[in-house]
């Protein structure tokens, strides 16, 4: 059974929801912070290696600066999560000290993990500080990321910090169930087990109204995505229950399990799957997508189509077919100009060593 492989888990990264941490003032609710902190406390004295990627900076700073509604305008969210993550770490650090555990707050931007020196040191500062038996507290550094709060969510964060270490398994904890059917009918029900992320599950997946919180379900399926390809299991799950991360780690019939890919990616083809904005698309023909898909080969000029874009050799680019699907990702061995001026001819435009399948 797919949920049998939860019990061997060992390096967890746990996605907690602004909805989970703060009451309806927009303020951070102490009894259920402290219900999951006994929860994650109680797994990390067990012998798990603990990740949290936080939300609910902007949310605390809300409820402290007297905001009723997100605010829309960038500079006032800043000044949100600027109040509100020195509070929420407090809250944190008080607690787990309860149980003789230390924190480490970890703030990162998308830049942080697309560099890839500056990748590898996110990695190795985060494995140092498990291996000293700290829990890392991340969250994205909402005070001066503008990509973030325009466009981002933590449900990817705590995705791609999955596939960053790479971990065993990915448990966001949010205010429902999981995946629900007939989500706000008479009749909802939630999904137990998806193997497979299709255009189905995704019109089940809708935004939020909340007026805290970022995404929603559909936020939370392309994590999914991200985490599985990588080869990482991933749970959706109530942090409103008091012993949800012991079933889920029991391999009991808890929230929705998305199933992971058979094989994990490598580090590096994760780093070029995930954590790059793409420069520009290679449009291919059917021959060229076949050949890469199916076949594991390089991009030859012979099977592109068109060019996309201005980016430079060494950025990574989108390959797209002709529906204008992206199926794979890249670093281009030439730049926009040089490919559309004179397409080289019977050299990899791709190497497929530099190529990833999605």
């Amino acid at each position: 059974m797919p949920r049998d492989l939860l019990k061997s888990a060992a390096r967890l990264v746990i996605k907690l929801g602004t909805g989970v941490l703060t009451d309806r003032r927009k303020q951070i609710d102490p009894a259920q912070l402290e219900l999951l902190v006994s929860q994650i406390a109680a797994q990390r004295k067990a012998g798990k290696e603990i990740i949290i990627v936080s939300s609910g900076a902007v949310g605390a700073g809300m409820g402290a600066l007297g905001y009723e509604k997100r605010p829309a305008e960038l500079a006032e969210l800043q000044a949100c999560a600027a109040v509100g993550q020195s509070r929420l770490m407090s809250h944190y650090a008080g607690l787990f000290a309860k149980y003789d555990l230390l924190v480490a707050q970890v703030l990162l931007t998308h830049d942080d993990l697309e560099h890839h020196e500056r990748h590898l040191n996110a990695r190795n500062t985060l494995v140092t500080l498990l291996g000293r038996g700290v829990i890392p507290i991340i969250n994205e550094n909402d005070a001066v990321s503008l990509a973030e709060l325009k466009f981002g969510d933590n449900d990817k964060l705590s995705a791609l910090v999955a596939s960053l270490l790479p971990a065993d398994l990915l448990i966001i904890l949010t205010t429902v169930d999981g995946v629900l059917e007939n989500f706000g009918k008479a009749n909802p029900r939630t999904i137990p087990i998806i193997e497979k992320i299709g255009g189905d599950l995704e019109k089940l997946a809708g935004g939020t109204t909340s007026e805290t919180a970022v995404g929603g379900m559909k936020s939370k399926i392309e994590a999914a995505k991200i985490a599985v390809r990588s080869g990482i299991p991933m749970v959706i799950a109530s942090g409103k229950k008091k012993e949800a991360l012991r079933h889920i780690l029991a391999g009991d019939d808890e929230g929705t399990l998305f199933v992971a890919a058979p094989a994990k990616l490598q580090g590096r083809k994760r780093w070029i799957a995930f954590f790059h904005h793409p420069k520009g698309s290679l449009v291919v023909d059917s021959g060229a997508k076949k050949a890469i898909r199916e076949d594991g080969k390089s991009l030859l000029p012979p099977g592109l189509l068109r060019c996309e874009g201005n980016f430079e050799t060494g950025d990574v680019v989108r390959i797209c077919d002709l529906d204008g699907t992206e199926f794979a990702r890249g670093i281009t061995r030439f730049g926009a100009e040089e490919i559309r001026g004179r397409k080289p001819a019977r050299v990899e435009l791709v190497h497929r060593d530099d190529l990833v399948v999605l």
